[in-house]
Protein backbone atom coordinates (compact mmCIF):
# COMPACT_ATOMS: atom_id res chain seq x y z
CA UNK A 1 0.00 0.00 0.00
CA UNK A 2 1.17 3.43 -0.98
CA UNK A 3 1.99 6.00 2.02
CA UNK A 4 0.68 9.36 1.36
CA UNK A 5 2.65 12.10 2.83
CA UNK A 6 1.64 15.77 4.27
CA UNK A 7 2.64 18.00 1.41
CA UNK A 8 4.54 21.12 2.96
CA UNK A 9 5.25 24.64 2.52
CA UNK A 10 8.26 25.06 -0.08
CA UNK A 11 9.97 28.32 0.64
CA UNK A 12 10.59 30.33 -2.71
CA UNK A 13 14.23 30.20 -4.20
CA UNK A 14 14.61 34.06 -3.58
CA UNK A 15 15.37 33.12 0.07
CA UNK A 16 18.28 30.79 -1.02
CA UNK A 17 21.27 33.43 -1.28
CA UNK A 18 23.87 31.39 -1.36
CA UNK A 19 23.44 28.72 -3.84
CA UNK A 20 25.42 30.06 -6.58
CA UNK A 21 27.02 26.63 -7.84
CA UNK A 22 26.17 23.59 -9.39
CA UNK A 23 26.46 20.15 -8.42
CA UNK A 24 30.14 19.99 -6.91
CA UNK A 25 32.95 18.41 -5.39
CA UNK A 26 32.72 19.12 -1.54
CA UNK A 27 35.74 18.95 1.16
CA UNK A 28 35.16 18.10 4.85
CA UNK A 29 35.41 21.37 7.36
CA UNK A 30 37.90 18.85 9.55
CA UNK A 31 39.59 16.64 7.73
CA UNK A 32 39.55 18.51 4.57
CA UNK A 33 38.86 14.54 3.42
CA UNK A 34 36.84 14.49 0.03
CA UNK A 35 33.19 14.51 0.03
CA UNK A 36 30.13 14.11 -2.36
CA UNK A 37 26.77 15.18 -2.52
CA UNK A 38 24.95 12.35 -1.00
CA UNK A 39 27.73 11.30 2.30
CA UNK A 40 26.13 11.73 5.68
CA UNK A 41 29.25 10.43 7.22
CA UNK A 42 32.97 11.12 6.53
CA UNK A 43 35.04 8.03 5.75
CA UNK A 44 38.06 10.38 7.04
CA UNK A 45 37.03 11.10 10.10
CA UNK A 46 33.25 9.57 10.95
CA UNK A 47 32.20 13.74 11.15
CA UNK A 48 28.04 13.50 10.74
CA UNK A 49 27.31 15.58 7.62
CA UNK A 50 24.26 17.92 6.75
CA UNK A 51 23.39 19.66 3.33
CA UNK A 52 22.03 22.72 4.43
CA UNK A 53 20.68 24.55 1.12
CA UNK A 54 20.53 28.00 2.79
CA UNK A 55 24.05 28.16 2.24
CA UNK A 56 25.21 25.51 -0.30
CA UNK A 57 27.43 23.74 2.13
CA UNK A 58 27.94 19.77 2.93
CA UNK A 59 29.11 20.90 6.50
CA UNK A 60 29.62 18.83 9.43
CA UNK A 61 27.27 18.65 12.33
CA UNK A 62 27.50 18.47 16.26
CA UNK A 63 27.38 15.87 18.06
CA UNK A 64 23.98 14.14 18.85
CA UNK A 65 22.14 16.00 15.93
CA UNK A 66 18.44 15.44 15.82
CA UNK A 67 15.35 16.08 13.77
CA UNK A 68 13.98 18.14 17.58
CA UNK A 69 16.70 20.29 19.33
CA UNK A 70 18.12 23.28 16.81
CA UNK A 71 21.83 23.10 16.56
CA UNK A 72 24.36 25.63 15.39
CA UNK A 73 26.55 24.78 12.29
CA UNK A 74 30.40 25.87 12.70
CA UNK A 75 30.85 29.38 10.86
CA UNK A 76 27.04 29.92 10.64
CA UNK A 77 26.46 32.13 12.61
CA UNK A 78 23.14 33.10 14.76
CA UNK A 79 21.37 29.96 12.08
CA UNK A 80 20.30 27.04 13.85
CA UNK A 81 18.86 23.98 11.73
CA UNK A 82 17.40 20.45 12.22
CA UNK A 83 17.83 17.27 10.36
CA UNK A 84 14.94 16.44 8.10
CA UNK A 85 12.78 13.97 9.31
CA UNK A 86 13.91 11.47 6.83
CA UNK A 87 17.37 11.77 8.11
CA UNK A 88 16.76 10.90 11.71
CA UNK A 89 14.01 8.19 10.89
CA UNK A 90 15.21 6.51 7.78
CA UNK A 91 18.44 7.67 7.10
CA UNK A 92 16.94 8.84 3.71
CA UNK A 93 18.30 12.75 3.56
CA UNK A 94 21.12 14.29 4.42
CA UNK A 95 19.50 17.74 3.87
CA UNK A 96 18.93 20.15 6.78
CA UNK A 97 15.46 22.34 8.22
CA UNK A 98 16.00 25.68 9.12
CA UNK A 99 14.80 26.16 12.53
CA UNK A 100 13.09 28.87 11.94
CA UNK A 101 10.57 26.50 9.51
CA UNK A 102 7.61 24.58 11.25
CA UNK A 103 8.11 21.87 9.04
CA UNK A 104 9.69 18.82 9.93
CA UNK A 105 10.40 17.76 6.29
CA UNK A 106 13.58 19.27 3.82
CA UNK A 107 12.39 21.53 0.83
CA UNK A 108 13.39 18.15 -0.57
CA UNK A 109 10.83 15.48 1.44
CA UNK A 110 8.43 17.88 1.73
CA UNK A 111 8.09 18.12 -2.50
CA UNK A 112 7.20 14.45 -2.16
CA UNK A 113 3.25 13.49 -2.09
CA UNK A 114 3.40 9.69 -2.09
CA UNK A 115 5.71 6.92 -1.57
CA UNK A 116 5.28 2.84 -1.96
CA UNK A 117 5.19 1.04 1.70
CA UNK A 118 8.21 1.59 3.17
CA UNK A 119 7.68 -1.69 5.62
CA UNK A 120 8.97 -3.52 2.29
CA UNK A 121 12.80 -3.15 2.44
CA UNK A 122 12.98 -3.10 -1.25
CA UNK A 123 10.57 -0.49 -1.76
CA UNK A 124 12.90 1.58 0.61
CA UNK A 125 16.05 1.06 -0.77
CA UNK A 126 14.17 1.99 -4.42
CA UNK A 127 12.56 4.95 -2.29
CA UNK A 128 16.28 5.75 -1.20
CA UNK A 129 17.66 6.33 -4.61
CA UNK A 130 15.11 8.12 -5.99
CA UNK A 131 15.06 10.67 -2.89
CA UNK A 132 18.67 10.82 -3.74
CA UNK A 133 18.45 11.78 -7.13
CA UNK A 134 15.19 13.86 -6.59
CA UNK A 135 17.68 16.49 -3.97
CA UNK A 136 20.76 16.19 -7.13
CA UNK A 137 17.68 17.55 -9.19
CA UNK A 138 16.15 20.04 -6.98
CA UNK A 139 20.12 21.54 -6.25
CA UNK A 140 20.64 22.51 -9.45
CA UNK A 141 16.97 24.21 -9.96
CA UNK A 142 17.96 26.00 -6.61
CA UNK A 143 21.11 27.29 -8.43
CA UNK A 144 19.61 28.12 -11.66
CA UNK A 145 16.83 30.31 -9.06
CA UNK A 146 13.79 28.69 -11.44
CA UNK A 147 10.90 28.71 -9.37
CA UNK A 148 9.91 25.89 -6.95
CA UNK A 149 6.90 25.99 -5.76
CA UNK A 150 5.27 23.20 -3.88
CA UNK A 151 1.16 22.15 -4.17
CA UNK A 152 0.51 23.42 -0.94
CA UNK A 153 1.54 26.75 -2.12
CA UNK A 154 -0.28 27.08 -5.09
CA UNK A 155 -2.41 24.34 -6.19
CA UNK A 156 -2.09 25.41 -10.15
CA UNK A 157 1.40 26.45 -10.05
CA UNK A 158 2.93 23.90 -7.93
CA UNK A 159 4.88 20.72 -8.49
CA UNK A 160 4.82 17.43 -6.21
CA UNK A 161 6.04 14.15 -6.58
CA UNK A 162 4.23 10.80 -6.56
CA UNK A 163 6.36 7.35 -6.27
CA UNK A 164 4.44 4.60 -6.71
CA UNK A 165 4.84 0.92 -7.46
CA UNK A 166 2.51 -0.94 -10.37
CA UNK A 167 1.09 -4.30 -10.64
CA UNK A 168 -0.07 -5.90 -13.66
CA UNK A 169 -3.73 -4.93 -12.57
CA UNK A 170 -2.51 -1.61 -11.61
CA UNK A 171 0.59 -0.57 -14.11
CA UNK A 172 1.94 2.85 -13.19
CA UNK A 173 3.09 5.30 -15.90
CA UNK A 174 5.83 7.87 -15.68
CA UNK A 175 4.58 10.79 -16.44
CA UNK A 176 4.02 14.81 -15.75
CA UNK A 177 0.41 15.92 -15.21
CA UNK A 178 -0.33 19.52 -13.95
CA UNK A 179 2.71 19.40 -11.38
CA UNK A 180 2.29 16.14 -10.58
CA UNK A 181 5.48 14.08 -11.37
CA UNK A 182 4.99 10.62 -11.40
CA UNK A 183 7.75 7.81 -11.30
CA UNK A 184 7.57 4.32 -11.54
CA UNK A 185 9.73 2.88 -8.48
CA UNK A 186 10.61 0.16 -11.00
CA UNK A 187 12.86 2.81 -12.61
CA UNK A 188 14.91 1.84 -9.43
CA UNK A 189 15.50 -1.35 -10.18
CA UNK A 190 18.78 -1.63 -12.21
CA UNK A 191 17.55 -4.98 -14.24
CA UNK A 192 14.16 -3.25 -15.10
CA UNK A 193 15.68 -0.13 -16.57
CA UNK A 194 18.36 -1.63 -18.42
CA UNK A 195 15.92 -3.75 -19.82
CA UNK A 196 13.10 -1.06 -20.69
CA UNK A 197 16.69 0.49 -21.81
CA UNK A 198 17.07 -1.65 -24.12
CA UNK A 199 13.58 -2.81 -25.44
CA UNK A 200 13.00 0.88 -26.31
CA UNK A 201 16.41 1.10 -27.47
CA UNK A 202 17.29 4.37 -25.57
CA UNK A 203 21.14 4.77 -25.19
CA UNK A 204 20.22 6.52 -21.26
CA UNK A 205 17.89 5.67 -19.21
CA UNK A 206 18.75 6.48 -15.25
CA UNK A 207 16.13 7.90 -12.42
CA UNK A 208 18.11 10.88 -12.91
CA UNK A 209 17.37 11.62 -16.57
CA UNK A 210 13.30 10.55 -15.71
CA UNK A 211 13.40 13.17 -13.19
CA UNK A 212 14.82 15.86 -15.35
CA UNK A 213 12.56 15.33 -18.38
CA UNK A 214 9.64 15.51 -16.35
CA UNK A 215 10.26 18.69 -15.00
CA UNK A 216 10.79 19.78 -18.13
CA UNK A 217 7.18 19.70 -18.84
CA UNK A 218 6.83 21.53 -15.53
CA UNK A 219 8.85 24.08 -16.43
CA UNK A 220 7.45 23.91 -20.29
CA UNK A 221 4.26 25.27 -18.25
CA UNK A 222 5.22 27.64 -16.23
CA UNK A 223 7.94 29.27 -18.63
CA UNK A 224 6.63 28.73 -22.62
CA UNK A 225 3.48 28.32 -22.32
CA UNK A 226 2.33 32.14 -21.57
CA UNK A 227 5.06 33.57 -22.07
CA UNK A 228 7.28 35.63 -24.34
CA UNK A 229 9.33 32.74 -25.91
CA UNK A 230 6.40 30.40 -27.28
CA UNK A 231 6.74 31.85 -30.53
CA UNK A 232 10.74 31.04 -30.79
CA UNK A 233 9.77 27.12 -29.25
CA UNK A 234 7.44 26.57 -31.96
CA UNK A 235 9.68 27.80 -34.54
CA UNK A 236 12.20 25.16 -33.13
CA UNK A 237 10.40 22.72 -31.71
CA UNK A 238 7.22 22.25 -33.67
CA UNK A 239 3.71 23.24 -32.57
CA UNK A 240 2.77 21.59 -29.48
CA UNK A 241 -0.98 21.51 -30.18
CA UNK A 242 -0.35 18.22 -32.13
CA UNK A 243 -2.58 15.70 -31.24
CA UNK A 244 -0.58 14.57 -28.49
CA UNK A 245 -2.37 11.21 -28.10
CA UNK A 246 -1.75 10.70 -32.28
CA UNK A 247 1.60 11.52 -32.18
CA UNK A 248 2.11 9.03 -29.31
CA UNK A 249 0.76 5.72 -31.03
CA UNK A 250 1.98 6.51 -34.39
CA UNK A 251 5.95 6.80 -32.28
CA UNK A 252 5.48 3.24 -31.09
CA UNK A 253 4.01 2.10 -33.84
CA UNK A 254 6.23 3.36 -36.72
CA UNK A 255 9.42 4.39 -34.67
CA UNK A 256 11.09 7.67 -35.80
CA UNK A 257 12.90 8.51 -39.11
CA UNK A 258 15.78 7.54 -40.47
CA UNK A 259 17.39 10.97 -40.40
CA UNK A 260 16.26 11.80 -36.60
CA UNK A 261 19.54 12.77 -35.07
CA UNK A 262 20.20 15.43 -37.35
CA UNK A 263 17.34 17.12 -35.31
CA UNK A 264 16.39 15.51 -31.98
CA UNK A 265 18.79 14.71 -29.10
CA UNK A 266 17.06 10.99 -28.85
CA UNK A 267 14.76 8.88 -30.73
CA UNK A 268 12.05 9.68 -28.00
CA UNK A 269 12.18 13.26 -28.35
CA UNK A 270 10.70 13.14 -32.52
CA UNK A 271 7.37 11.81 -31.01
CA UNK A 272 5.93 15.17 -30.09
CA UNK A 273 7.30 18.93 -29.74
CA UNK A 274 6.52 18.55 -25.82
CA UNK A 275 8.76 15.71 -25.29
CA UNK A 276 11.47 17.41 -27.63
CA UNK A 277 11.60 20.04 -25.41
CA UNK A 278 12.03 17.87 -22.30
CA UNK A 279 14.34 15.62 -23.53
CA UNK A 280 16.16 18.84 -24.19
CA UNK A 281 15.69 20.29 -21.18
CA UNK A 282 17.04 17.66 -19.89
CA UNK A 283 20.29 17.01 -21.24
CA UNK A 284 20.59 21.31 -20.57
CA UNK A 285 20.69 20.16 -16.91
CA UNK A 286 23.01 17.15 -18.33
CA UNK A 287 25.25 19.19 -19.29
CA UNK A 288 25.62 21.99 -16.53
CA UNK A 289 25.94 19.14 -13.65
CA UNK A 290 28.92 17.67 -15.24
CA UNK A 291 30.64 20.82 -16.22
CA UNK A 292 30.05 22.50 -13.03
CA UNK A 293 31.70 18.91 -11.79
CA UNK A 294 34.63 19.31 -14.19
CA UNK A 295 35.12 22.86 -12.60
CA UNK A 296 35.02 21.40 -8.80
CA UNK A 297 37.98 19.29 -10.84
CA UNK A 298 40.10 21.67 -11.86
CA UNK A 299 39.65 19.24 -15.33
CA UNK A 300 41.14 20.60 -18.56
CA UNK A 301 40.65 18.69 -21.84
CA UNK A 302 42.09 18.86 -25.44
CA UNK A 303 39.41 20.39 -27.90
CA UNK A 304 38.61 17.54 -30.17
CA UNK A 305 40.19 18.35 -33.51
CA UNK A 306 42.63 21.18 -32.19
CA UNK A 307 45.25 19.11 -30.60
CA UNK A 308 47.33 22.42 -29.60
CA UNK A 309 43.86 24.05 -27.84
CA UNK A 310 42.80 23.00 -24.52
CA UNK A 311 39.49 23.51 -22.96
CA UNK A 312 40.10 24.72 -19.31
CA UNK A 313 36.35 24.28 -17.21
CA UNK A 314 37.67 25.96 -13.61
CA UNK A 315 37.57 29.10 -15.80
CA UNK A 316 34.58 28.17 -18.63
CA UNK A 317 32.13 30.62 -18.51
CA UNK A 318 28.61 28.72 -17.96
CA UNK A 319 26.48 31.87 -18.08
CA UNK A 320 27.54 31.43 -21.84
CA UNK A 321 26.29 29.36 -24.07
CA UNK A 322 28.17 29.32 -26.56
CA UNK A 323 31.28 28.55 -24.34
CA UNK A 324 29.31 25.97 -22.67
CA UNK A 325 28.61 23.80 -25.83
CA UNK A 326 31.82 24.02 -26.72
CA UNK A 327 32.77 22.94 -23.35
CA UNK A 328 30.54 19.84 -23.19
CA UNK A 329 31.81 18.38 -26.80
CA UNK A 330 35.15 18.36 -25.46
CA UNK A 331 34.11 17.29 -22.10
CA UNK A 332 31.99 14.65 -23.38
CA UNK A 333 34.63 13.19 -25.87
CA UNK A 334 36.62 13.22 -23.09
CA UNK A 335 34.29 11.02 -20.56
CA UNK A 336 33.25 8.64 -23.32
CA UNK A 337 36.99 7.95 -23.88
CA UNK A 338 37.38 7.50 -20.04
CA UNK A 339 34.79 4.96 -19.63
CA UNK A 340 35.49 2.94 -22.69
CA UNK A 341 39.25 1.99 -21.41
CA UNK A 342 37.39 0.59 -18.40
CA UNK A 343 35.27 -1.77 -20.76
CA UNK A 344 31.56 0.52 -19.95
CA UNK A 345 29.73 1.83 -22.58
CA UNK A 346 29.75 5.35 -23.48
CA UNK A 347 28.37 7.57 -20.42
CA UNK A 348 27.36 10.32 -22.83
CA UNK A 349 25.50 8.37 -26.01
CA UNK A 350 24.51 11.44 -28.10
CA UNK A 351 25.43 13.87 -30.82
CA UNK A 352 24.41 17.80 -30.70
CA UNK A 353 23.79 18.57 -33.89
CA UNK A 354 23.31 22.08 -35.37
CA UNK A 355 19.47 22.24 -34.60
CA UNK A 356 19.57 20.73 -31.12
CA UNK A 357 22.15 23.36 -29.81
CA UNK A 358 20.07 25.59 -31.23
CA UNK A 359 17.54 24.34 -29.07
CA UNK A 360 19.41 24.31 -26.38
CA UNK A 361 20.55 27.48 -26.49
CA UNK A 362 16.89 28.59 -26.35
CA UNK A 363 16.37 26.71 -22.90
CA UNK A 364 19.67 28.53 -21.59
CA UNK A 365 17.80 31.85 -23.08
CA UNK A 366 14.93 30.54 -21.11
CA UNK A 367 16.45 29.36 -17.51
CA UNK A 368 18.45 32.73 -17.21
CA UNK A 369 15.79 35.21 -18.40
CA UNK A 370 13.66 33.59 -15.55
CA UNK A 371 16.73 33.77 -13.38
CA UNK A 372 16.45 37.83 -14.18
CA UNK A 373 12.94 38.27 -14.35
CA UNK A 374 12.82 37.19 -10.40
CA UNK A 375 10.25 34.94 -8.55
CA UNK A 376 7.59 36.74 -8.59
CA UNK A 377 7.28 37.56 -12.05
CA UNK A 378 7.77 33.38 -12.99
CA UNK A 379 5.33 33.02 -10.52
CA UNK A 380 2.22 35.48 -12.03
CA UNK A 381 2.81 33.91 -15.44
CA UNK A 382 2.65 30.38 -13.85
CA UNK A 383 -0.85 30.71 -12.24
CA UNK A 384 -2.21 32.01 -15.71
CA UNK A 385 0.04 29.15 -17.74
CA UNK A 386 -1.10 25.81 -15.64
CA UNK A 387 -5.16 27.20 -15.27
CA UNK A 388 -5.79 26.61 -18.30
CA UNK A 389 -3.38 23.69 -18.85
CA UNK A 390 -4.88 20.38 -18.62
CA UNK A 391 -2.51 17.86 -20.75
CA UNK A 392 -0.88 14.99 -19.33
CA UNK A 393 2.31 13.62 -20.68
CA UNK A 394 3.43 9.98 -20.21
CA UNK A 395 6.36 7.60 -20.78
CA UNK A 396 5.41 4.32 -21.45
CA UNK A 397 7.27 1.77 -18.63
CA UNK A 398 5.77 -1.78 -19.37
Amino acid sequence: MAQVLHSFRVTPPDSISNHGDLVKLFECERCAGVLFFENTLCRGCNATLGYCVETGRLTTLPDGADAQTPFALAGGGAARYRLCRNYADHDACNWLVSADDDEPYCRSCRLTEIVPDLSDPANKAAWFEVEGAKRRLLYTLYALRLPVVSKREDEDAGVTFRFLHGTPEQPVMTGHDRGVITLNMAEANTAFRENMREKLGEGYRTVLGHLRHEIGHYYWDRLIQSGPELDAYRALFGDEREDYQAALDRHYAEGPKSNWAEFFISAYATMHPWEDWAESWAHYLHMLDTLETAKSHGLTVRVPGQPAERVATGSLPLGDFASLGSGWHAVALALNSLTRSMGVKDVYPFVLSSTVLQKLALIHRVVTSSATAGTDRAVANAETSLAASRRTYMRRTT
